[in-house]
């Protein structure tokens, strides 16, 4: 058995060896000849990919890749768990930059996990944010991707924030967004029920809905009429009522609900807290 497997492999292996006989001299010529060994089925397809990902990572800047500032979700030193959980729980993620006045301070990096034993004990109202701050890596836009990698996993970190040549906060990257670039894009169970949770409830009667939960899907979840003529989602029928962009934590009330901004961007609103407004 031993010698049938050791024959069959370097058979493969010759083949192989064949198929790189005439020694490519460019990346190009390279990449030629391993598509022609999948071609021949020397190589499995898959495998293809994640060595044409590779070597393509090298030519990578994080610049390339990064999540951009304006969809980056953020915690605020200043919030309150009450304020930031929705945030949290809403985006499924597990790490957080805390920024502290501006959006270009950042101050450390918020693990979800190190706040489930503040939930459990409910100590939420004695939580200091600064005490659970974990260090923060700060990398360039100009970065090389497989440098990247390569630091992440000396370091064992998973977010670098990433600034700009002022020094100004540009986006972050993951380890993550540089392993897709590599194996393709990884899914999880967030990913694959991410159409399906447009509305979640939330404690003390609300809710957290997304912007573009459709105004259809809204007025049948919570049984109301709300126009559906001007507007196909949430986000455009809360901006009309807002007269202007609306920016994070603003409010507005309308039609027996109110309407909190948690998430937005410079063009459009992203995440909203909406809370059914008792009859008095």
């Amino acid at each position: 058995m031993s010698e049938d497997r050791t024959g069959q492999s370097r058979g493969w292996l010759g083949k192989l060896a064949q198929a790189f006989s005439d020694e490519p001299k460019t990346r190009d010529d390279l990449l030629t000849d391993l598509r022609d060994a999948a071609e021949e089925n020397l190589l499995d397809l898959e495998a293809l990919g994640i060595i044409e990902g590779a070597m393509n990572v090298s030519d990578k800047q994080v610049r390339d890749v990064m999540i951009p500032r304006s969809q980056m979700v953020v915690v605020e030193a200043e919030q309150t768990p009450k304020e930031f959980l929705p945030i949290v729980i809403s985006s499924a993620h597990s790490r957080f930059p805390v920024i502290g006045d501006t959006p270009d301070e950042v101050l450390g990096i918020l693990l979800a996990k190190d706040l489930l034993p503040l939930i459990l004990e409910g100590n939420l109202d004695q939580f200091d944010i600064h005490s659970k701050l974990r260090e923060l890596t700060v990398i360039p836009e100009s970065k090389r991707l497989n440098i990247l990698l390569q630091e992440f996993r000396t370091t064992r970190n998973h977010m670098a924030v990433v600034v700009d040549e002022y020094g100004g906060v540009s986006g972050l990257i993951t380890i993550e967004d540089v392993l897709e670039q590599i194996v393709g894009e990884i899914e999880d169970e967030h990913d694959i029920e991410e159409d399906d949770g447009n509305i979640k409830p939330f404690a003390d009667n609300g809710y957290i809905v997304k912007a573009l939960t459709p105004v259809e899907d809204f007025n049948e979840f919570f049984d109301v009429g709300l126009c559906e003529d001007d507007f196909d989602t949430m986000g455009g029928l809360v901006t009309q009522r807002f007269g202007h962009l609306p920016q994070k934590d603003e409010q507005v009330d309308f039609d027996g609900f109110s309407f909190k901004v948690l998430s937005a961007d410079n063009r459009r609103i992203r995440l909203l807290q909406v809370t059914p407004k008792t009859s008095a």
